[in-house]
Order: C-alpha cells, then structure tokens, then sequence
C-alpha cells in the first residue's frame, strides 16, 4: 500500500491529489463510486453515511478522505469478504428482508456490525442506544433490530 492510499474493501485506493480535504464520503461515492456511503444530512447526525473505518462506525461525511489514508474502510459493497460481524450482518439483513425505502440500510449495516463486533449480545436497551444514531424514516426499525439480533445468533453459531 502507497503512503497516499486507503484500504477500501481490502484493496488499496489511491487518494487522488487534492481531495485530501473532500470528504471521505465525497472520495468514496464519487471517486470510487461506492453507491452505498449515502449522504443524508451532510453534518453527521442522521447516520445514512456510516461506513466502518479500521472496524469502527464513522459517519463518512464528517471524516478527511486524507484522515483514511493508511487506514482500512469498508463499505456495505464490502461486507460479504469482509467477514466477521459484517458479513452476519449482511446475511440477516437479507434473511430478514430488512429494506424498505433502503437509503439508510447501509448506514445501518455499518453501524450494526461495529456495534455486534464490540460485544456481540447486547441487552435491549443497549442494542436501542447503539442504533439510535442512524435514524429510518421508512418504519423499519423493527427489523433492524430483528436482524441485529439475527445477526448475533449467526456469529454465536460461527457462520
């Protein structure tokens, strides 16, 4: 990997020269053209953007594309190779048919399978407050938190 690269999806993406103040979301969907890093409210609060950054949710338009570089991010188009919680995550999710209107599916995604790789079983509660930071206009949220905890079983069962 290059000095001016960030791992994406495990392969290294050259960071173009001057988009090192754009953001991370800006340098994935439009660079790369990563369709599943949406942007919603631009300022990080509604969480359509959250993408997973050495394993960590990160909302992508409040990120540097230069603060990636050296970095290991992974998009909703990554989560099967991925591994681990990601691709549980993944496969509940489609299990489940979680999606209706699906902008922010893979925020959602993202945020999940940061919050089941910190601890995989979480009361309730803890599950609501992990969640809370990406809203769903569309009413799915009782699947989401029907996949999550789907999700959850699938790691317990090492699939």
């Amino acid at each position: 990997m290059a000095t001016g690269d960030v791992v994406v999806n495990g392969r290294a993406a050259p960071l173009p020269p001057g988009w090192e103040e754009e953001s991370l979301l800006s340098f994935l969907r439009f660079d790369l053209r990563l369709t599943s890093v949406r942007l919603g409210c631009g300022v990080g609060l509604c969480g359509a953007c959250t993408v997973l950054v050495d394993g960590q949710a990160a909302r992508a338009c409040l990120v540097p594309s230069a603060a990636a570089l050296g970095r290991r991010v992974t998009t909703a188009e990554g989560f099967a190779a991925a591994g681990g919680a990601p691709a549980a995550v993944l496969r509940a999710w489609a299990e489940l048919a979680v999606p209706q209107c699906g902008y922010c599916q893979p925020g959602q995604m993202a945020q999940a399978a940061a919050t089941l790789a910190a601890r995989p079983r979480l009361p309730p509660p803890a599950v609501e407050a992990a969640m809370a930071g990406v809203l769903c206009r569309c009413g799915t949220a009782p699947r989401i938190r029907a996949a999550l905890n789907r999700a959850a079983a699938l790691l317990d069962e090492g699939a």
